[in-house]
């Protein structure tokens, strides 16, 4: 079995990737190393015979899609979060990986390994693969012919002995932390005031208004005097049903239907009236509007805010919520459309077909890539990547693979379009691109190192590896909620998003989530992950250079 694989790298490949990904769903204590696994069973086969290889190629494809899909769908995030305090919360980001650099080089001056394994247990520690690809990358450049193979491997043997303290670490300062401060999640929300969730607890409610200081103002001047974030829906007035603008104005009597979160809505049911007796819902209300989901596969659209369509003014309808992935939004004049978007849609029944022809509403064209927009954006990533960049010391530095698709990705994803050219991608498109991407990744760099991995653990030295990426994961989640939260007051739930997102960590945004039970986390990890993960395959490379 072994001789079919090493003459068919391409089996060896799959064979990884099938075993990675099951033995990445065994659940521990409610966590599980998810794609990552597909590394150490790479890590298992690349040690079991030396010529168990794949091509170089396969990894660099891997890691150029990989970070790209990231970026492009990070864009817009990172951008907005430099505003309204996220130039203070990204400075904190970078100067803890700093922070995190200072702690591995003072454990590498005591344990004395290879300074190239030393870079990669850094980014192990905080759980970087993009990190670690342009660490590959710039190790090997740098080596001559004969031992490059060889050498490329030491940043992945770091890696792979920091990486299961890189996603425990934070979890634990987590729980450590939220049990020593008796942190109320409840409590700690209601801090967190006009933020714009990822995610949102929606429903919809009929209201009686019966409050006389509701009626005669205008709806738009009612959620501007009140603050709420919430949208009202149609309105029913004796037997006539209408949908509501923002010059609508109510009368006692009116029902009205309201969508939002449940403390949002809960607000305006007590301003402005009461649940009706009778338990009328407008919510399933035919007989006037029809209402359906409906997605955004028109590209014309994507990048174009909702109140741009004049839906009102043309159809005589209106968006209530969209659904992105997984999560639920409200539907705002400023809300942004995205290929893949599945929008709630009241209208007359008689419009609903030219709305669907308007979003485009087809399954088949949000699983297709466009190859234009795409092929070019990668292009320019590779091509910044070449670039070099010269700072202090003497140190020059380029982006490399990991870094230029990254950055071009941010940037394209934040301008979404250019002229005729939409660089966003589906979104389901997105995530299966950047999945495989991933895979490619982790199973190239872990087979080709496998060998290593196990040489260098034989040497004695794995321990002490291990309990430099120990320290240099839990110090720094540590410090970071300390600082975060006795410092700067954040509210705890979006902190822990932060960390998790200080160290790219999925898992530990999955258990922050968890813990909250609330979205909150999401505000945190959007903040981070960009910036650290340009952060990290920076710092890293000069934590090599360094060192040595």
């Amino acid at each position: 079995m072994l001789d079919l694989l090493a003459r068919e790298p391409l089996l060896l490949l799959f064979v990884v990737a099938a075993l990675g990904f099951l033995i990445g769903r065994i659940q521990f204590q409610g966590a599980s190393l998810g794609v990552a696994a597909v590394l150490f069973v790479g890590l298992f086969f690349g040690a079991l015979r030396p010529d168990l290889k794949l091509p170089t190629v396969v990894f660099q494809i891997g890691l150029v899609v990989f970070v790209y899909t990231i970026g492009v769908s990070s864009g817009p995030a990172f951008f907005a979060s430099w505003r309204s305090g996220g130039l203070r919360d990204n400075l904190l980001v970078v100067a803890m990986l700093i922070f995190a650099a200072g702690i591995l080089a003072l454990g590498h001056l005591v344990v004395r390994p290879d300074p190239a394994i030393s870079a990669g247990i850094y980014a192990g520690s905080l759980t970087n693969t993009p990190a670690l690809a342009a660490l590959v990358e710039a190790v090997s450049r740098s080596a001559p012919e004969a031992v490059r193979e060889t050498v490329a491997a030491l940043p992945v043997v770091g890696y792979s002995v920091a990486y299961p303290m890189g996603v425990l670490g934070p979890i634990l300062a987590i729980f450590a932390a939220q049990t020593l401060w008796r942190i109320d999640y409840r409590a700690d929300a209601k801090r967190v005031r006009g933020v714009h969730l990822a995610e949102q607890e929606l429903y919809n409610q009929t209201v009686l208004v019966t409050r006389p200081e509701a009626t005669g103002v205008p709806v738009a001047q009612l959620v501007a005097q009140h603050g709420w974030d919430v949208v009202f829906s149609r309105r029913k007035r004796g037997g006539e049903v209408t949908l509501v603008s923002g010059d609508t104005t109510l009368a006692l009597g009116d029902l009205v239907s309201v969508v939002g979160t449940p403390e949002q809505v809960d607000a305006v049911v007590h301003a402005i009236g009461t649940t009706p007796p009778s338990g009328e819902d407008l919510a399933y209300d035919r007989s006037a509007y029809d209402f359906r989901r409906i997605f955004v596969s028109n590209e014309a659209l994507a990048g174009r805010r909702l109140g741009d369509l004049n839906l009102t003014q043309r159809y005589g309808a209106l968006v209530t919520r969209v659904r992105r992935g997984d999560a639920d939004f409200l539907a705002h004049g400023d809300t942004v459309l995205e290929l893949g978007d599945r929008v709630r849609v009241v209208a007359p029944r008689e419009q609903m077909k030219a709305l669907s022809e308007l979003f485009g509403d087809s399954y088949k064209r949000l699983s297709e890539v466009n190859l234009l927009s795409f092929g070019l954006g990668v292009s320019l990533g590779l091509l910044v990547g070449l670039v070099p960049i010269p700072l202090p010391g003497g140190i020059v530095l380029k982006l490399g693979l990991a870094g230029g698709p990254l950055v071009v990705g941010l940037v394209l994803g934040a301008l979404r379009r250019t002229g005729p050219i939409l660089w966003t991608l589906p979104y389901g498109a997105n995530l299966t691109l950047r999945q495989v991407g991933l895979i490619l990744l982790l199973g190239g760099i872990g087979v080709n190192s496998g060998r290593t991995f196990v040489e260098t653990l034989a040497a004695g030295s794995g321990v002490q590896l291990f309990l430099m990426g120990a320290a240099v994961s839990v110090t720094t989640a540590s410090v970071a909620l300390v600082i975060g939260y006795r410092v700067f007051k954040m509210p705890f739930a979006v902190l822990t998003g932060l960390v998790a997102g200080l160290h790219t960590q999925p898992a530990v945004f999955g258990f922050a989530t968890e813990q909250s039970r609330n979205e909150l986390p999401n505000v945190g990890y959007a903040l981070a992950f960009p910036v650290a993960t340009i952060a990290k395959i920076v710092i890293a490379q000069v934590v090599w250079r360094v060192l040595g």
